[in-house]
């Protein structure tokens, strides 16, 4: 009876090395083979600690891989990647194409540093071509880790799952105060009423508190944006733009 359960804990194919994480989640295994995961997983981590402690005052984009060039989302992504380098602040992406692409891209344009979190997927995304500094990682978490551990502030474009999923992660942990309260700003008013009437009906059923729609900006405007942003952050925080930390030659680290 229990022989058919029991299988489901005995790993007998071999998983592609770069994705055996979707192994690693089906349940447990050896305690070696997991210690072993683990020491993956810190080396992923230390390595993104390494890179992006030098990148400076951050601001992470989401968006679509999707959206092709010509696209309005593409230029208005295009268009804050742009405004935020101006400011001084790096801006980062998960990366890959679409609304990724035109951030990234809009910040290589105005001379700012572009950073992009890739990850590895089975359908192979592939990093766009306007980064200064792409790191690619195996491990979802890992990366979402990243993309939030070094911003001070967060711009949601039209999206899919991920772009989601990224949203009320960042969501989540500005509501439960583990991280402080840096905008959330969703650019594409159209697109995103469904998503503010849902929570809207949220604070109805009183599943959330009608406080935390504060926490989200909804805008068509990129100067709104930005404005929001130099308010919340810039002045709020003083943050000094284009300054950070310096590295280390003992520890062989390198500058941005």
């Amino acid at each position: 009876m229990f022989k058919g359960i029991g299988s489901l804990f005995t790993k007998t194919k071999k998983a592609n090395p770069k994705f055996e994480d979707a192994v690693f989640i089906e349940g447990p295994h050896s305690r070696l083979s997991e210690l072993f995961f683990l020491f993956r997983v810190m080396r992923e981590f230390i390595r993104g600690f390494r890179i992006l402690h030098f990148a400076g005052p951050t601001v992470t984009v989401f968006g679509s891989a999707r959206t092709k060039e010509g696209h309005p989302a593409y230029e208005v992504a295009r268009e804050i990647g742009s405004e935020l380098a101006g400011m001084g602040f790096s801006v980062m992406t998960g990366g890959g194409g679409g609304i990724m692409e035109a951030a990234n891209r809009g910040a290589r344009e105005a001379g700012g540093t572009s950073i992009g979190c890739n990850i590895l997927l089975p359908m192979e995304q592939q990093p766009n071509p306007y980064l200064d500094i792409m790191i690619e990682f195996k491990y979802f978490f890992v990366r979402k880790l990243m993309l939030l551990k070094y911003s001070y502030a967060f711009v949601v474009l039209p999206g899919g799952a991920g772009t989601m999923d990224e949203l009320f992660e960042t969501l989540t942990l500005i509501q439960t105060k583990k991280i402080y309260n840096f905008p959330i700003i969703l650019l594409g008013k159209e697109y995103f009423k469904p998503l503010m009437d849902f929570l809207d009906l949220m604070v109805i059923e009183r599943t959330i508190d009608e406080d935390d729609l504060g926490y989200l900006v909804v805008t068509d405007s990129v100067d709104e944006a930005i404005d929001y942003i130099h308010t919340h952050i810039v002045d709020k925080y003083g943050i000094k733009l284009k300054k950070g930390p310096k590295p280390s030659k003992i520890l062989l680290e390198k500058k941005v």
